[in-house]
């Protein structure tokens, strides 16, 4: 299994983003993303088209804009992933911006291992 590289907690999520990006030539591209997971050092798109590595991309959400650096562009089944490491003024953070669906696994998982307490229902075994 290969070792965990992020430094940051990585929440999953589920929104709808118009990001921008200039091609190798110059001409600015526009397209519709899929935002799949943040972080506050980056986050992970999915998009019908492949994005190359090292152009600057961004976007807007309420209350900030995301910009950063294309480091990874990958094709699976349903699209390519594009992971973009946020510059220094795109640090992402909850309190600014909620992505419409947000899961943080760290706090599910911890949440799992919690001993539940058994349910009770009132009544009271007979004595025999």
């Amino acid at each position: 299994m290969e070792k965990e590289r992020r430094s940051h907690t990585r929440m999953l999520c589920a929104d709808m983003v118009e990001i921008r990006w200039k091609d190798r030539p110059g001409k600015m591209q526009k397209s519709t993303a899929l935002l799949e997971d943040i972080s506050s050092s980056g986050a992970c798109l999915q998009t019908e088209t492949p994005i190359p590595l090292g152009v600057e991309i961004g976007w807007d959400a309420p209350k900030q804009f995301f910009s950063g650096y294309v480091r990874y562009c990958v094709y699976r089944e349903i699209g390519y992933f594009v992971g973009v490491e946020f510059g220094r003024s795109s640090q992402w953070s909850s309190r600014t911006y909620a992505p419409q669906h947000l899961l943080d696994l760290q706090e599910l998982l911890e949440k799992s291992r919690k001993p539940r307490r058994a349910a009770t229902t009132g009544q009271t075994r007979p004595r025999g």
